[in-house]
């Protein structure tokens, strides 16, 4: 007998989540003869939770041929609903609804906390004897999923696209900051990842034969303010200007930290901003040159603005999506479907797949040899990772009246089957 498969999407977005999600449902297409509908958690597990989900099979083919080019997680949303170990009530819920929806396949696209949520939830379905195979599939702009070694995961989706994004940036930085440094003579941008600096140091990515005026104060190095400042204050003596690149996380004291559903800090809603803090305390120098510094906080942009996209990410986020649905079939229950590099001289990806257990809640740091022995550069081994995942040319931007055109999912949420219910979170 046929079932029915549901992917859902948690945590912050990346420009190619998207991908992925079409990567899951083409998949699933081709496996016509074991799945009969394709559900969609409207706003994630929170969707699943409450009992809305949309039926893709009924959504055009052209909007879903769309996913790929569309950034952000506005066509299916997501949520920052974290499914605690202690909210037992919640995933006898998740099982309930799948029961009651006939679901025998669950794709859950996300990163670290999202994996430990697959991993709990494949084993209270074996406890409640319900036939479940689950199956995660990695998302993440920071990186930050897997190991030191690598094996696990080479890179996530996702990461590629903010690395581009922060290499394109910098670059348009550069001439800004080289033509206005007598009056802007410091230029201090702010980049996401709160305890990784990969996408801190992708701005390398913009000059790898460092001829820019260019420092990256990753959250590796736990550097302070006042070693900012003088490294920063040395570098106006060499070049009277300098590019600064700080980790949302950097040190700069109370930042008044408003946190997200995952009890992480939610940067972007926080009192202080790490840039503004360092345009704050760099005012009261005295830099010896003409000009002041001035900040720049590119935010959400970084994950979710589409004509930066990297093609070799577009491409890798989809088949990933796929290679996820192979595994529910090959393999069965309880894997995260995997990106790893072929050992070759010539950047070449291919797909596996890990245990959840292994993956959840997982957290990868820069590995020390990648960073310079003064703490504000990247070594040539992080280039060689790097730079084959921003890829060449520019993404497939579709355009509509000088507009982009995005996918759009009819949001028409099918029947309910189960009485209301209140999530564990909702209760708190």
């Amino acid at each position: 007998m046929k079932r029915n498969a549901l992917v859902a999407q948690s945590g912050g977005p990346s420009p190619v989540i998207n991908a992925s999600l079409q990567g899951v449902i083409d998949g699933c297409l081709g496996y016509s003869a074991e799945i009969g509908q394709i559900f969609a958690g409207w706003h994630g597990i929170e969707g699943v939770l409450l009992e809305e989900l949309i039926d893709m099979k009924k959504q055009a083919p052209k909007e879903i041929a769309l996913l790929k080019h569309t950034p952000a997680a506005g066509a299916i949303g997501t949520c920052r609903y974290k499914l605690g170990a202690s909210y037992h009530d919640d995933f006898r819920r998740v099982v309930e609804i799948f029961r009651a929806h006939n679901i025998g396949v669950f794709f859950y696209i996300g990163g670290n906390d999202s994996m430990e949520t697959a991993d709990i939830l494949t084993r209270v379905a074996k406890e409640m004897s319900y036939d479940l195979t689950v199956v995660g599939v990695p998302k993440t702009i920071d990186n930050d999923v897997g190991d030191d070694e690598f094996k696990i995961i080479d890179h996530t989706p996702g990461y590629a696209s903010c690395a581009r994004y922060w290499a394109n940036i910098i670059q348009n930085v550069e001439e800004e900051n080289r033509g206005m440094h007598t009056s802007e003579c410091v230029a201090v941008l702010q980049a996401m990842g709160r305890k990784s600096g990969w996408i801190t140091a992708a701005s390398r990515l913009a000059d790898p034969n460092r001829e820019m005026p260019l420092q990256l104060y990753m959250a590796e190095t736990n550097f302070n303010l006042e070693i900012l400042a003088d490294k920063v204050s040395e570098q106006l003596k060499r070049t009277q200007r300098c590019i600064v690149v700080v980790n949302e996380g950097f040190g700069v004291g109370q930042i008044g930290a408003k946190h997200d559903a995952f009890g992480h800090i939610e940067y972007g809603a926080s009192e202080v901003t790490a840039s503004q803090a360092v345009v704050n305390y760099l005012h009261k120098m005295k830099l010896g040159v003409r000009g002041q510094p001035t900040g720049q906080l590119p935010g959400v942009l970084q994950r979710g603005v589409s004509i930066y996209a990297s093609k070799v990410d577009i491409s890798e986020a989809y088949e990933v999506g796929r290679h996820a649905v192979k595994i529910a079939f090959t393999d069965g229950t309880g894997y995260m479907a995997t990106i790893l590099r072929k050992k070759s001289e010539k950047y070449e990806a291919y797909f596996d797949k890990v245990p959840l257990g292994i993956v959840a809640n997982s957290v990868r740091y820069i590995p020390k040899s990648w960073i310079s022995a003064d703490g504000i550069d990247v070594t040539d081994d992080f280039v060689k990772y790097a730079k084959p995942l921003i890829g060449d040319g520019w993404p497939d931007i579709r355009i509509e009246d000088g507009l982009q055109r995005f996918a759009r999912i009819k949001v028409e949420l099918i029947d309910k089957k189960l009485p209301a219910y209140v999530p564990c979170m909702f209760r708190e």
